[in-house]
């Protein structure tokens, strides 16, 4: 059973996490910083949140990163003028302290798959395709009739590419991505390093895509926070990426923002 929580502030979530260390905040961005858009260039950040999350990680001691299927380039643009730890492209991507850690490499069927998804993209109304250079995307929010026909060619696609490449499904997209790469694996490494070990992590998500984070989290004895419904490994709930904001920009004001504030 995964509880709603009714909490306001950063400093009871860390309540959950445990009292007798401080935590590591690992956050995704669609869905949880942001709302989902139609279109992924659509998204709209709160103006206050990159200030907040500055703020938030000083207080964390550096411990704050965000796990995203975006590229860390990406982040980095509407994030601006911070920069954050980040794990991107769903652990394909992962920077710390300003560098570069690891990047996986294209897989070397990669522009074909892209040329074959693109192709069916123009054949057909309200599909986009996502070129993210280590991965692609294929959104259908703007078709949702067309989902079945959608992961049926993604499935192929993916299976042609096996084993360099795994699909990873999400709300209304899915993604080629190296087979290696996942936010479970990005978030355990990180966890190994400082300023994140001896920290207990708080991972929050949203998607299907984050369920390996959940499971690392969940494994590691931290505290894992689902954004909305849907089944999931999530201990624990949000109502709404609005409330995780809510709870962010207060933290920020407040400076209550580890288990021993």
């Amino acid at each position: 059973m995964t509880d709603l929580i009714n909490t306001q502030s950063i400093h009871e979530i860390s309540g959950l996490a445990g009292a007798e260390q401080n935590v590591a905040l690992l956050l995704d961005f669609d869905g949880t910083l942001v709302e989902i858009a139609p279109v992924p260039d659509a998204v709209k950040l709160d103006r206050r949140i990159p200030a907040a999350l500055e703020a938030l990680r000083a207080s964390l001691g550096g411990a704050l990163a965000l796990v995203s299927g975006r590229p860390i380039s990406f982040l980095d643009g509407v994030l601006a003028p911070h920069l954050f730890d980040a794990a991107g492209l769903h652990g394909a991507q992962i920077r710390m302290g300003g560098e570069l850690r690891s990047q996986s490499q294209v897989p070397a069927a990669m522009r074909e798959a892209i040329r074959d998804l693109v192709r069916f993209a123009n054949s057909q109304v309200g599909i986009i395709v996502e070129d993210k250079r280590i991965s692609v995307a294929v959104h259908w929010r703007l078709a949702p009739q067309l989902q079945d026909e959608t992961l049926a060619l993604m499935r192929t696609i993916a299976a042609r590419m096996a084993p360099e490449v795994r699909l990873q499904e999400g709300k209304s997209v899915a993604e080629l991505v190296p087979a290696g790469a996942s936010k479970g694996g990005a978030i355990a490494w990180l966890m190994t390093q400082p300023p994140y070990a001896g920290r207990r992590p708080v991972f929050i998500g949203d998607d299907v895509t984050d369920e390996a984070g959940f499971e690392a989290v969940n494994a590691m004895g931290g505290l894992s926070i689902r954004i909305g419904e849907g089944q999931t490994r999530a201990t624990h709930r949000l109502a709404s990426p609005t409330a995780l904001r809510s709870i962010i920009l207060t933290a920020a004001e407040t400076g209550r923002l580890t288990a021993s504030s």
